[in-house]
């Protein structure tokens, strides 16, 4: 008897910086950079874990001034026009959307004014993910208020993309199948060309740290880029046909 296919996914959610556009997360530590001119590599991994509406004064280490908030977003816009160009893998992605006919949208916690510069390039197939009130990540509000402006009524076969922890762990308390990206995302946080320099042994030595740090978090699979996700999507589905529940 023929095998029976596995079931399509429901909907697919994404994260924008580092994953859609954005290799290496780069748009918010290139502003600190800009904002705050005296500071160090280390003191910027130290508050990258945090929400973006907190980094500015942990780096600092008291309340900003209203004009440091404005050159802050400033330095947001101009790093956006930078970094918006799309992410490798983008449109056999949108293709293989297009013939599942899955929904999706991205979801992102930088400024509305931001993210629209880094989503110029994205088709309106792929749209941001309504807004709603609710807790910030890793609360899974967020993708629930997405998933219903998609449309969708079951979280049965939802995936959830990103290079971000904190969206992933938001996508687990959501309930949600989650895939994190390794080198795209903000754990090893190098631009494309900057990634692909770097010697082969130290590009294995972050990969690896940031896949494991993904893996302890919980996803349920870590591949490099998005580039890699449709064999990723192939392997969910012939989970999930197994009766395997995230």
């Amino acid at each position: 008897m023929p095998s029976t296919p596995p079931p399509p996914f429901t909907a697919l959610l994404l994260g924008l910086t580092g994953c859609l556009v954005d290799f290496g997360s780069r748009t918010l530590p290139l502003a600190l950079q800009r904002t705050v001119v005296r500071h160090t590599d280390g003191q910027l991994d130290e508050v990258a874990p945090l929400a973006p509406t907190d980094q500015l004064e942990a780096l600092l280490k008291r309340r900003p001034r209203p004009a440091e908030r404005a050159r802050l977003q400033d330095a947001l816009v101009e790093a956006a026009h930078e970094r918006a160009e799309p992410a490798p893998g983008l449109d056999a992605l949108l293709d293989r959307l297009a013939s599942q006919n899955i929904p999706a949208a991205w979801l992102d916690e930088l400024p509305e004014h931001v993210t629209t510069v880094l989503a110029q390039s994205l088709p309106d197939s792929l749209p941001p993910a309504q807004a709603g009130t609710g807790r910030p990540w890793p609360a899974p509000d967020s993708c629930w208020n997405a998933l219903t402006g998609l449309g969708v009524e079951r979280l049965e076969g939802c995936v959830l993309v990103s290079g971000e922890p904190r969206l992933l762990q938001a996508g687990l308390n959501a309930g949600l199948w989650t895939v994190g990206l390794a080198a795209s995302g903000r754990l090893c946080g190098h631009a494309l060309g900057d990634w692909q320099a770097l010697p082969a042994n130290e590009r294995d030595a972050r990969r690896a740290r940031a896949t494991l740090e993904l893996y302890r978090l919980g996803a349920h699979s870590v591949i490099d880029h998005l580039g890699e996700l449709p064999d990723c999507l192939d392997d969910l589905a012939s989970r999930r046909q197994k009766g395997e529940k995230p």
